[in-house]
């Protein structure tokens, strides 16, 4: 049960990366388009799209990858907490 749990959350925390390096291609035009943009695009787009319908943009800035983050950690915590609650 604890090597399955922590699997999960390792996961989570290099999908949240995922999404890190998602933010940074858009300071790079045309980062999208490469091979390695599509490639990225792909995996996080799906997670992205219900998010987008939360309308978090503000001064020409999109905070949704952030909601993405934010919401990839909190489930990262639950996980922890839930490790903790069948452990002790």
């Amino acid at each position: 049960m604890f090597f399955i749990i922590q699997l999960c959350y390792n996961l989570l925390r290099l999908y949240s990366l995922l999404f890190l390096v998602y933010a940074l291609l858009s300071w790079f035009p045309g980062a999208y388009q490469t091979g390695f943009g599509r490639f990225v695009s792909s995996l996080t787009e799906p997670v992205l799209r219900p998010f987008r319908r939360l309308n978090l943009q503000f001064g020409g800035l999109d905070f949704t990858v952030l909601a993405v983050m934010f919401f990839l950690n909190i489930l990262g915590e639950f996980l922890i907490r839930l490790l903790y609650l069948f452990l002790f």
